[in-house]
């Protein structure tokens, strides 16, 4: 399982529990819904800055998002 597979599976994980939509956690995190989609999906690979948005808008750790 490579890192866009594993920021992949947990940020998807983390969304769904935390209740949001991608739509809504792309706006708390202040980038398109298309991106945080194709993130879950494993089609890009995010840089630092997008993983502490996320990290931020899901109030988590970026190494969170990257566990294994």
């Amino acid at each position: 399982m490579g890192t866009r597979d594993i920021l992949a599976a947990n940020l998807r994980s983390a969304r769904r529990r935390q209740g949001l939509s991608q739509e809504e956690l792309a706006y708390r995190a202040d980038i398109d819904r298309t991106y945080v989609s194709a993130l879950e999906r494993g089609v890009y690979a995010a840089t630092i800055d997008v993983l502490e948005r996320l990290a931020r808008a899901l109030d988590m750790q970026v190494w969170e998002l990257l566990k294994p």
